[in-house]
């Protein structure tokens, strides 16, 4: 299935002229689920007579000025169109050789996040984390999605806890979504310019967006995958702290909150060599402090990780950061549903490559 792609500039996306992209070296994208969105372009320069002077092409356009808006959209036959950037350019790096007949550009730019990062703020906030990115997202022109209140924390009252931010507010959020077990991320879907915040716990339940074949070889549209596992990490958490009433609050953990991905959870996997640890935090009552051990277990249960690389116009859809996707063919232990964690495309004249990583909390049958 033949894959394209189209880059869009400005703030009202406008597609790049057709000639522009006989100049384009190389386009890589990576989405990330727990990192900014970014972006490098690649083009080759040259020597422009004008006007008595002599200048370079390329360097000084309005389209990769600083904070210049800049987008790329794919589309794999047979399946929609996917945003997969939405950003502005931070930065440049020039290679003149004498003569520039080896010359290029290199343009490096982060998704819209980059703007939540602008300043460094201090407030206080009273309502629930969710409400608080909902906030902080409407403040930058952003959509919100119904499922960043879903599994809230409690709200923080002036009486008790009250919550402070000394941060910019994508490191603000970043941190909150940490502590809770979520997900922070600004994104695009289909279109550029329509970017909507997630402050979402991970949705592990559903029907696989993309699915990658190793085997049987004649159906296989993926060559090689790396698997690897790692049990040395917390599967139980015991949590014990004062309370505001200058109680002894409990509040420990044995489960995420997150449905597994397969048959055998960490602590099932490790069997009777259950790692433990210990967490104290400054909460009102157990249940937030319950919560807050959750999260532990959430961010260490991604104990399995899958690496591969495909040519898209193998697949029936690009995949994304967040959505999961399913192996097959790679024995009872490894195949089944991931979590994609992050995706990487780089793009040329020849070829669209994807690089992948899938994250999964459970093993199969042993």
């Amino acid at each position: 299935m033949p894959s394209s792609f189209q880059l869009l500039f400005g703030d009202e996306a406008s597609p790049a002229a057709p000639a522009f992209y006989d100049r384009v070296t190389s386009v890589e994208v990576e989405e990330n689920a727990d990192l900014p969105g970014a972006i490098q372009l690649t083009v080759p320069i040259s020597t422009q007579a004008a006007a008595g002077s002599e200048d370079l092409s390329e360097v000084g356009e309005d389209r990769f000025k600083p904070y210049a808006r800049i987008a790329v959209v794919v589309k794999v036959d047979g399946g929609g169109e996917a945003c997969i950037f939405d950003g502005y350019v931070l930065a440049h790096k020039l290679h003149v050789d004498r003569g520039t007949t080896a010359s290029s550009l290199q343009v490096w730019g982060q998704d819209v996040t980059c703007l939540m990062n602008l300043e460094e703020k201090v407030r206080d906030w009273k309502a629930t984390d969710g409400n608080i990115a909902n906030t902080i997202f409407g403040e930058y022109g952003f959509g919100t999605t119904e499922t960043n209140t879903k599994d809230d924390s409690p709200d923080h009252p002036e009486d008790k806890h009250l919550l402070i931010q000394r941060a910019t507010d994508a490191q603000f959020l970043r941190d909150r979504a940490r502590r809770a077990g979520k997900l922070f991320r600004v994104c695009c879907d289909t279109r550029a310019g329509t970017n909507v915040g997630y402050f979402i716990t991970p949705n592990l339940e559903g029907t696989p967006a993309v699915t990658f074949t190793l085997n049987p070889t004649h159906a296989s549209n993926v060559d090689t995958l790396d698997f690897e596992w790692d049990v040395a990490r917390p599967a139980e958490v015991v949590a014990q702290t004062l309370g505001s009433t200058k109680d002894t609050l409990d509040g420990g953990a044995r489960d995420s909150g997150l449905p597994p991905l397969d048959s055998r959870s960490l602590a099932t996997f490790t069997g009777t060599h259950v790692m433990k640890t210990r967490l104290t935090a400054a909460v009102d009552d157990a249940g937030e402090l319950r919560g807050r051990a959750a999260s532990v277990l959430r961010e260490a249960g991604w104990f399995v990780k899958c690496v591969g690389e495909v040519d898209l116009a193998r697949l029936p859809a690009v995949p994304r950061v967040g959505t999961l996707a399913q192996i097959n063919g790679a024995g009872r232990l490894h195949s089944g549903k991931y979590f994609v964690w992050s995706v990487r495309h780089a793009i040329t004249a020849h070829a669209h490559r994807v690089k992948f990583v899938l994250m999964r909390n459970a093993v199969g049958a042993a």
